[in-house]
């Protein structure tokens, strides 16, 4: 999730104001007339999913994610490149590594034929980002709705608008401040590393260079990434080695522990201003799920496109 401007801190309140006015718009009973069934359409595809493979699950809440700190929540991230612009699946942050795209398209087939024209695939991504979270017996929320789907997209801001796995806790909290997310909502967002895999890539320089990790944890995945860059840059480690296929508190546990994989993952719980909130998540699950439901909502309410801008894609990929 890569670098944002410090300038962006001083301005979070006025982000927020812009957020709420058009957040104002979504509501949890947006399809209720015109598409009933969208809930259980999408879940059905969903955990139909993450049966053939748990990984997936993870892999939607990060597109959630990924979409959400670009220009807001309009389903950009999945559209494919064009002659007129360059799209966001090639970023750094998502290229090689964002998943999921084909599960995307299945359930939005499957709305298509229940519902035509009528839900957004911005839509699609957050209700199956939430089902995600569940099929792992992680928290249940009621989401809102009404986003419509973005007419392009933007590499060079996906480039610079999610958050870094090298970044530092002052650029975490100033990337996601950029967002009119806390850094409340920073620690309890995180908690999504949960669940997951990450690329020896992403965490090769930490288990090797840095020393506020766990040697046993870091020998133990030394074995499965190899300094050399180039050898097994996409090997694969889960983000929460105790319970992977799990949605709970042990990521926090694990940090503690200095068994964070990913170099931001530690950065939270490293003699700073989140050591206490971290610690409270650990002994806390309740708080913790509870916090992460709130911080999924507000972070669903950044910039949407509703009323007559944007469309409904009829394909997720392109443009109608």
């Amino acid at each position: 999730m890569a670098s944002a401007s410090t300038l962006f801190v001083v301005f979070p309140l006025f982000l927020g104001l812009l957020i709420g006015s058009s957040s104002a718009q979504l509501t949890t009973g947006f399809y209720c007339k015109s598409c009933p069934s969208v809930f259980k359409t999408i879940q059905a595809q969903v955990w139909s999913a993450v049966a053939k493979e748990a990984r997936m699950g993870a892999s939607v809440l990060r597109l959630f994610f990924h979409d959400c700190f670009v220009n807001g929540c309009d389903a950009s991230i999945l559209l494919d490149d064009t002659p007129n612009f360059i799209g966001e699946k090639n970023a750094a942050a998502n290229r090689n590594s964002a998943r999921g795209f084909e599960v995307i398209d299945a359930i939005k087939t499957a709305v298509e034929q229940a519902c035509p024209g009528v839900v957004s695939c911005a839509d699609v991504l957050a209700i199956a980002a939430r089902d995600s979270v569940v099929a792992f017996g992680g928290p249940n929320w009621d989401v809102k709705l009404g986003r419509r789907d973005a007419r392009t997209a933007s590499q060079a801001a996906a480039n610079s608008s999610i958050p870094a796995p090298t970044f530092n806790l002052s650029r975490l909290i100033s990337s996601f401040q950029a967002q009119g997310l806390s850094v409340k909502d920073l620690v309890a967002l995180s908690g999504g590393h949960t669940i997951g895999q990450a690329r020896c890539t992403s965490f090769r320089s930490r288990i090797y260079n840095e020393t506020n990790i766990d040697t046993f944890y870091a020998t133990t995945w030394q074995a499965n990434c190899p300094r050399t860059s180039g050898s097994g840059d996409n090997n694969l480690a889960p983000l929460d080695m105790k319970t992977p296929t799990s949605f709970d508190n042990h990521y926090f546990k694990n940090l503690i522990n200095q068994r964070g994989l990913l170099h931001s993952d530690q950065q939270l719980f490293n003699g700073g201003s989140t050591d206490a909130q971290v610690k409270a998540y650990s002994q806390d699950a309740k708080t913790f799920k509870a916090d992460f439901v709130a911080a999924m909502i507000k972070m669903g309410d950044i910039k949407p496109l509703t009323g007559s801008n944007g469309e409904i894609r009829k394909n997720c990929r392109k443009i109608n």
